[in-house]
Formats: C-alpha cells, sequence, structure tokens
C-alpha cells in the first residue's frame, strides 16, 4: 500500500460509512461506503465539523453546514497551492490520496537532464498538472469541464505556476487524444485518472470498463521514443491493481518495454495508524538508460 503525506491535509478517523477530515484549518465529514466498521469515536471533532455531507436515499446528497465556511479556502502540499469548496458528489477538488502520484511523476522529472513534456488527462483541478510543472515540465493539461479546467488554472495562479508552459485544453480526452495522433504530437510521459462513467463537452459518453483498453493502446501512439513514465489511477473497485497491470502490461510494455507495478493508494488515519484504501495506481516506466 502506497500513501500520501499531508501536513494541511488530515484523515482524522473513520467510522460507519464516514470520513472525519482536516482541510487546513476546516473540519469536514464526508461518506464513504468502504467504512463498514463502527469504532469508537473518540475524537471530539466528530461533534465540532464545519460541515457534513449527508446522503439522500433517492440519490445524490447534499451538504449540512454547522459552522460558517468560505466559499473557497486554500490548502498547500509543498509548493503548490489548492482552493477547496464543498461541492456536490461530496467533492472538495482534491483527491489527496494522489499526492503519492504527484511526487512520483516529480521525481521523475527533475531526474531527466532535459525537459519532459506531459500530458495530463482527465486532469480535473491540476494536482498532477501543477506537480509536473513545479519539477519542470512542459504540461498538456485535459479536462472535459470547463469549470475543472478554469479551477485549475486558478491553482496554477495561487501557485504561482501560471506562468509555466501549460496547455489548457476543454475537451473530450478521447477526441482529442485521435487528434494529437493524427498531428504526430508525442509526449514523454502520460498520466490519467478517468471517471467511471462520465460526458464529454460534446454529450460523448465515457463507460471505463468499454472504453479503457482501446484508449490505454490509443494513449500508447502518443508516448515518445524516450518517454519515462505513464500513470493510470482508477477508484473502480472492478479494477484491482493486479487487473491494472495485466492492462498496461499488454499495451503499454509490450511497445516499450520497460517495466509495469500496481498497487494500492491510501491514507493513514491518525486515530487508528492504519491506511485506508483511496482506489488503486499502476505506473509503467521505462528501462533506466
Amino acid at each position: 500500500m502506497r500513501e500520501a503525506v499531508w501536513k494541511e491535509y488530515e484523515l482524522i478517523d473513520t467510522c460507519a460509512g464516514e470520513r472525519l477530515e482536516r482541510w487546513g484549518d476546516k473540519i469536514l465529514i464526508r461518506p464513504d461506503p468502504q467504512i463498514i466498521w463502527t469504532t469508537e469515536k473518540s475524537d471530539p471533532r466528530w461533534k465540532n465539523a464545519h460541515a457534513r455531507y449527508i446522503r439522500s436515499k433517492s440519490g445524490g446528497g447534499s451538504w449540512t453546514v454547522y459552522k460558517k465556511l468560505p466559499d473557497v479556502w486554500h490548502v498547500g502540499y509543498g509548493d503548490i497551492t489548492f482552493g477547496v469548496k464543498p461541492m456536490g458528489f461530496k467533492h472538495t477538488g482534491i483527491f489527496p490520496e494522489q499526492a503519492i502520484n504527484w511526487e512520483y511523476a516529480s521525481e521523475k522529472i527533475k531526474n531527466e537532464k532535459r525537459q519532459l513534456n506531459i500530458l495530463n488527462l482527465f486532469a480535473y483541478t491540476g494536482g498532477a498538472t501543477l506537480a509536473c510543472l513545479n519539477a519542470g515540465a512542459k504540461v498538456c493539461h485535459v479536462d472535459a469541464s470547463k469549470g475543472m479546467v478554469q479551477w485549475a488554472k486558478e491553482n496554477a495562479a495561487l501557485s504561482n505556476l501560471a506562468d509555466r508552459p501549460v496547455r489548457w485544453i476543454v475537451d473530450d480526452c478521447v477526441k482529442f487524444v485521435k487528434r494529437e495522433i493524427r498531428r504526430g504530437n508525442k509526449y514523454d510521459g502520460i498520466i490519467m485518472d478517468p471517471p467511471s462513467y462520465g460526458r464529454g463537452p460534446g454529450g460523448e459518453i465515457w463507460k471505463l470498463e468499454e472504453q479503457l483498453f482501446p484508449f490505454i493502446e490509443l494513449c500508447s501512439e502518443l508516448l515518445s521514443d524516450d518517454a519515462v513514465f505513464f500513470i493510470l489511477n482508477s477508484y473502480t473497485a472492478g479494477l484491482s491493481p493486479s487487473v491494472m497491470q495485466y492492462l498496461l502490461s499488454v499495451t503499454i510494455a509490450k511497445k516499450h518495454g520497460g517495466s509495469v507495478f500496481a498497487d494500492e493508494i491510501g491514507l493513514k488515519a491518525t486515530d487508528t495508524g492504519l491506511i485506508l484504501p483511496c482506489g488503486s495506481t499502476v505506473i509503467w516506466e521505462a528501462s533506466r538508460r
């Protein structure tokens, strides 16, 4: 299990389908269906949170605010700063467990003696984009949501990275990759965190289990001859680390050599010291030259 380590985010405790979390100095309670245990809620912040996301029996849910929250507040990870706000579907604008993958990408970029060209697909609010820019790479940031791309731009400005070499693209990721292949563009690293289900800006439907394999094959055509890494993350229950390792082994590694490793990623709960799984990541990396 690979875990992310934060200072300004903390998974405080877990109990009865919920997480107790600290985002900067704000305390939030959010649902998590894999938390099937009921343990003692000894931390007083369970009763002193700023807000709680409560699911509706009819689907969806809403935030119940107990203490006044700003529309947006800031949380830092190293040199990167994010704007955080409670959104629909329990989101806040950051998946903190992804920091372990930001660290991996940053290290690979810094170890190269050339500037790498990185493609970040399904790029959300830009955590991986900012980490790669901060490490010295050029980045192409692609997401189907205009609002998420704007949020990522704001995060870049907060992090003093707005002047770095980045392309902000609002587009369906599959259509964008096909166009990049036709243009002959290449990337030294690709990062993607695709949803289980989604719609592109033109109504394009994305179903992970049906489209992931052919999409990975397409993306393999964008890797340069000197490509360094390919990172795929998933929160879909059916995609275990072993399944994802097999997937990249018969696509990326078959074509480009190198090695593939996969594992769960997670966050350590302060109360128990145990790690809460938060998805799976598979990484292809080139053979050392």
